[in-house]
């Protein structure tokens, strides 16, 4: 006989905060505050999180250069707020201890505060805006002209060694390619955009990702920080599920959001109406919000073909019939 199958249903998660493991949602708040500083856990939750935006950054041809200078400024304004009682040299002493970083980065950093550092271009983008910006590299009507791929000027390995030489030109090009900016065809170069930022990205759709994704972040690391969660930051998570039940799921989820907004839209402007009328101070801003995620589980062998052996009737195990389980 084979075993009774378990059965796995959906349930919510405890408070999510990045980083918790099985262990780490049960246990206290304090204890998890303890054991974070170079914890294993805490290292995989920030590789975590650093992957898809490593991944937004490569898909955009954004360079290592600009996020290093990013993260330098976030690093310095993070140790400066948890230190707000420091002024003048001391509180530059004391971000550069807390953060690593110099003394010299630091008091440019803090002479910058209020201004982000400029993104860094990229040699593929440095060539990209070149091309477009030559008069020489440009026909009559004052557009581009397609270049010959290798050669001497007018050609795009002209063009790459005048920009840089550390790159070699034709990895340049399989650079441009993969950002969807040339084509090649005949060993000639065209360009097919007008822009490094395709029409898709567009700053209102930036200005979301940052917001929506910058306030869940924070609100989940204020969790973790807290010895009480502070914050409302739930999940339910459910796998074995096929494609055609993600399908279905995603019209759930739609009117799931449709039922919050309806309910939260009203609500939200009674209560701001209500702070008016009470004269009250009205300096607290909320974000509520939803999302989904989905992806092929870890592990999940490749779909067997028509063609793949069957196994005998003696060694065939049958199948488990499996719901998701609840989380514990």
């Amino acid at each position: 006989m084979s075993p009774t199958p378990r059965k796995r249903l959906p349930a919510p998660a405890p408070t999510r905060t990045a980083g918790q493991g099985s262990a780490a949602r049960t246990a206290p708040a304090a204890t998890q505050r303890a054991a974070a500083p170079g914890g294993s856990a805490l290292a995989s939750a920030l590789a975590s999180l650093l992957e898809p935006i490593a991944a937004l950054a490569v898909a955009r041809g954004l360079p290592f250069g600009s996020i290093e200078d990013l993260l330098k400024a976030a690093f310095v304004e993070a140790a400066r707020q948890a230190q707000p009682e420091a002024a003048g040299q001391r509180i530059v002493s004391r971000v550069s201890t807390t953060t690593g970083l110099t003394r010299r980065e630091v008091t440019r950093l803090l002479g910058a505060e209020g201004s982000r550092p400029p993104p860094r271009p990229s040699p593929a983008t440095q060539v990209f805006t070149r091309w477009r910006a030559d008069p020489a590299l440009r026909n009559r009507r004052g557009q581009p002209i397609a270049l010959a791929r290798q050669g001497a000027a007018p050609s795009f390995e002209a063009l790459a060694r005048s920009v840089t030489q550390d790159v070699h030109p034709r990895s340049l090009l399989d650079e441009l390619c993969r950002l969807g900016l040339v084509v090649v065809e005949d060993d000639t170069v065209t360009l097919i955009r007008e822009s490094v930022v395709g029409a898709g990205d567009s700053d209102r759709a930036y200005g979301f990702l940052g917001g929506n994704v910058g306030d869940h972040l924070r609100a989940a690391v204020a969790n973790v920080l807290a010895d009480v969660p502070p914050h409302v930051e739930q999940a339910v998570f459910a796998d074995e599920l096929s494609a055609e039940s993600m399908a279905a799921f995603r019209d759930i989820a739609k009117a799931q959001w449709q039922a919050l907004l309806a309910a939260t839209v009203p609500a939200l402007q009674a209560l701001v109406d209500a702070d008016a009328a009470a004269a009250r101070v009205r300096d607290r801003r909320v974000r509520i919000g939803l999302y989904t995620w989905n992806d092929v589980m870890a592990g999940t062998p490749a779909p067997a073909t028509d063609r793949a052996p069957r196994s005998s009737a003696k060694t065939t195990a049958r199948a488990d019939k499996r719901t998701p389980k609840k989380d514990r």
